[in-house]
């Protein structure tokens, strides 16, 4: 069993509430799962690591938390110690039949707080109960940045995330301008919010244990959405195109998107960047501008 402080923070669960390495070799044994590298599948066997994800994330008493793959538990118990309400979207079938019974057995005070939702996270369009107002997960590490766009472009009403991930995805998504890894997916998490590296997770406190190291990212809903009369669809096709041949200036990168290198130019002039720029030099702002310039080639 886990050893961790006697209550949570409102007096909920107790010493045997959250899942130690011992409950989830047992859950698994019961339900005959097997964790899947298909799906990413890593279950988080520490206590104290996803109270200390739940802290980082400074979930409080009044939050609406949204979380993907919570696999047996581990984290959605410690988020329903500290939140008001928790909806975890689960794909996996027997994951997501077992996961309610394992809430009403070891937090029967909360589980109608708790609300589960079977589904592919990249295909919900809506969730029950009142709006997210958090984002706190383990994302499956083959489908982390698709997954947390998605949510984050679907549900506005989310102000904070933090996502464990691959610590190679947690320094993509957290880089800034000039970084070597800084590439589209920390560009367009840039859109939607202030993003940091929030800590790094040992690979012990997993089961299976990965191959590779993990981390935490914060993102903070930027307060007021990027000002730009480009559409998102706009400035992402920029960015897409900007990276997909990194190595070569703007000017020839994005010759495709405006239609000729001329036109490329043309634009990137008009938005006050200089043709022999890489895409790995612009902020989220530049590409905006780039977009809104684009019949400045025509």
């Amino acid at each position: 069993m886990s050893t961790t402080d006697p209550d949570g923070p409102d007096g909920t669960g107790g010493p045997d509430a959250l899942l130690g390495p011992a409950d989830i070799r047992e859950l698994a044994a019961a339900l005959g799962v097997r964790p899947t590298k298909q799906r990413g599948q890593n279950f988080v066997i520490d206590a104290n690591t996803v109270r200390r994800i739940v802290r980082t994330a400074e979930v409080r008493p009044d939050d609406i938390v949204v979380e993907v793959g919570p696999g047996l538990g581990s984290l959605t118990l410690a988020l329903l110690e500290a939140a008001d309400r928790v909806t975890a979207v689960e794909i996996d079938d027997v994951l997501a039949t077992a996961l309610p019974a394992t809430i009403a057995a070891r937090m029967p005070e909360r589980k109608d707080r708790f609300a589960l939702v079977h589904s592919d996270a990249m295909k919900i369009r809506e969730l029950p109960g009142p709006p997210p107002t958090a984002l706190v997960a383990n994302l499956p590490y083959n489908v982390a940045v698709p997954v947390l766009l998605h949510m984050l472009e679907r549900f506005p009403t989310i102000e904070r995330t933090l996502v464990m991930v691959q610590a190679e995805v947690a320094d993509r998504l957290a880089a800034r301008p000039g970084n070597k890894v800084y590439g589209v997916p920390s560009v367009k998490a840039n859109w939607y919010a202030e993003v940091k590296r929030a800590g790094a997770i040992g690979r012990n406190v997993f089961w299976p244990a990965p191959n590779v190291d993990s981390g935490l990212v914060s993102l903070v809903r930027r307060a007021e959405p990027l000002k730009t009369t480009a559409s998102k669809a706009e400035v992402f096709a920029v960015v897409d195109a900007a990276f997909a041949q990194r190595r070569k200036t703007l000017r020839a990168a994005l010759a495709g998107w405006a239609g000729s290198p001329a036109a490329a130019e043309a634009a990137l002039v008009a938005a006050g960047v200089s043709p022999q720029a890489r895409g790995e030099a612009l902020t989220v702002e530049e590409f905006a501008r780039i977009a809104e310039n684009r019949e400045a080639g025509k």
